[in-house]
């Protein structure tokens, strides 16, 4: 890992550690390091060795890997032309906490979705009928609608040349609430 890489990774390891609601007490108890040593990490005054990096992964319970595609994806700038696509384009590359995608023309995908986590709907262009937890609703140009996760639900384009948005935590992101907790 060299030094660039390794001060990147401080941003992924905070996020994860909060995203799990655990203290840097906590995570240096699991991990064996020090609090003063974690936050160096987390604020990106230090770069963990191999081993080190491998202790805290363990203790948050993730692989190093995780946690260095975090902090690739942290710290992306990455601009997504306009251009002709086959109805679906990605609007956000690669694994990141948001997935973004926009979906042109008539599309009826002819199948139900539930997803884990919150997703948000726009119709930029045209119309759009949503059946969501047995309730139909249409949506015109500007309308938005917000689906909790696990909301099960489908679309279907209703005019030609409709312009959908839809916005959404990432799967691979645990963003459900779990009372347990």
């Amino acid at each position: 890992m060299d030094d660039k890489e390794g001060l990147r990774v401080g941003a992924a390891v905070r996020r994860r550690r909060r995203t799990l609601g655990l203290t840097l007490a906590v995570v240096a108890g699991r991990s064996g390091l020090s609090v003063p040593f974690l936050s160096q990490i987390e604020n990106e005054r230090a770069r963990p060795s191999p081993r080190s990096l491998d202790r805290v992964a363990e203790a948050l319970e993730t692989t190093t890997e995780r946690l260095r595609a975090a902090a690739d994806s942290a710290r992306a700038v990455d601009v997504v032309r306009a251009g002709a696509g086959d109805g679906v384009r990605r609007l956000v590359r690669g694994r990141h906490q948001l997935s973004a995608l926009e979906f042109v023309g008539e599309q009826d995908l002819g199948r139900e979705f539930q997803h884990r986590n919150d997703e948000v709907m726009y119709v930029v262009e045209g119309a759009v009928e949503v059946e969501a937890e047995g309730q139909a609703h249409r949506l015109g140009r500007g309308d938005t609608l917000f689906l909790s996760g696990g909301v099960r639900h489908r679309w279907r384009a209703t005019v030609p040349d409709t312009r959908l948005l839809v916005v959404a935590v990432a799967e691979h992101i645990d963003a459900t609430y779990d009372s347990r907790r």
